[in-house]
C-alpha cells in the first residue's frame, strides 16, 4: 500500500471515528432530556397574526445556557422557518422538522442577543424567546431572514407578552 493510499484510509477511519461519537453523544443528550415535555399542539385555525417573518431556527436551549440544546423533539436543529405572532402565542413553522407553537401564557421574555448554540450574529441579530414547557425553561432563537423584520417581530411579541393575562399571584401569609 503506497503512501496516498495509507493516508486517505487514515483520514477515512478517523472521519467515521468521528462521527460516530458524534451519534453516541446525541443519543446520549435525548436520553438525558427524555424528561422534557412534549410540545404544545399547533391550533387547528390559528387566526390571523400580528407580525409574521421568514427566517431561521436557531435552536433552543436550556435558558440561561446557550451551549446546552435541547435534543428531543427536533428542538436542538437549526432549519429554516416562519415565526407568526398570534394574539394567543408564537407559532414557528420549521422545515422539515414539528412546528413549535409557545402559548402566550408560557412565555416568560423575549429579547435580542448576538449568539447562541454556534449561530452568532450582529449585535442583537437574534431574537430570543424565553418559554416554560413543562418543568424546564428554554430559551428558542430566531434569526429574521431580513433586518427589517426583526424590528416589528420584537414589537409585535413584547406587545403580546405586555397585553398576556397574568397567573394571578400567591398571598404569602395564606400559601393561596
Amino acid at each position: 500500500m503506497d503512501t496516498q493510499m495509507l493516508t486517505l484510509v487514515s483520514t477515512l477511519a478517523i472521519i467515521a471515528v468521528v462521527l460516530v461519537l458524534i451519534g453516541i453523544g446525541w443519543r446520549n443528550r435525548l436520553r438525558r432530556q427524555a424528561d422534557v415535555d412534549p410540545l404544545p399542539p399547533v391550533p387547528a385555525e390559528p387566526g390571523e397574526p400580528s407580525a409574521t417573518a421568514e427566517g431561521q431556527y436557531v435552536a433552543s436551549t436550556t435558558a440561561g445556557d446557550w451551549l446546552d440544546r435541547i435534543a428531543v423533539h427536533s428542538l436542538g436543529i437549526r432549519t429554516n422557518a416562519v415565526l407568526s405572532v398570534y394574539p394567543h402565542g408564537v407559532l414557528l413553522d420549521r422545515s422539515g422538522a414539528p412546528a413549535v407553537y409557545i402559548p402566550v401564557r408560557s412565555l416568560a421574555a423575549v429579547r435580542q442577543e448576538s449568539g447562541m448554540a454556534g449561530k452568532f450574529v450582529e449585535k442583537d441579530g437574534l431574537l430570543v424567546l424565553t418559554w416554560d414547557l413543562g418543568t424546564h425553561t428554554l430559551d428558542t432563537g430566531f434569526r429574521t431572514r431580513r433586518a427589517a423584520d426583526k424590528a416589528a417581530l420584537f414589537d409585535s411579541l413584547r406587545h403580546l407578552m405586555a397585553a398576556a393575562p397574568q397567573e394571578p399571584s400567591q398571598d404569602p401569609q395564606s400559601g393561596k
